[in-house]
């Protein structure tokens, strides 16, 4: 039995693309990062502003953001954008809402969006936001 040229070709392509994606999920590629631990908001962090350490952190649950305040009073949101982490620190613009499993916080920028985050201590966050 002769196999049609355009039948192999789908048959062998689709094995290439099955062993690539072995390979990829073997070494850990394409997975979504999350914030586990305070080592990995304070990375984040200083990854958004160089030079930002954090001293009060409160990681979302679920761990796709956080909020992170150093000593110099800055209060920075981050949130998992794609694969990566993307932050803003808040300036007086910021609004922040409480709800009955979190907070929502908008920094004022539209094309950062607001972040929703629920976290343990959300009247203390939203005390300090609005401080700013």
């Amino acid at each position: 039995m002769e196999i049609p040229p355009l039948l192999l070709q789908f048959g062998v392509s689709l094995a290439a693309i099955l062993v690539i994606y072995a390979i990829a999920r073997m070494i850990g590629l394409g997975g979504k990062p999350l914030l586990k631990d305070d080592d990995a908001v304070r990375q984040a962090a200083g990854e958004v502003v160089d030079g930002f350490e954090a001293q009060r952190i409160s990681i979302g649950r679920g761990g796709k953001a956080a909020l992170a305040k150093d000593d110099a009073g800055r209060i920075m949101v981050i949130k998992l954008h794609g694969n990566r982490f993307a932050g803003r620190v808040l300036t007086g613009g910021a609004k922040v809402r409480e709800e009955v499993d979190g907070l929502v916080v908008d920094c004022g920028e539209s094309t950062f969006g607001a972040v929703r985050l629920s976290v343990t201590d959300p009247a203390i966050w939203a005390d300090a936001i609005n401080r700013l």
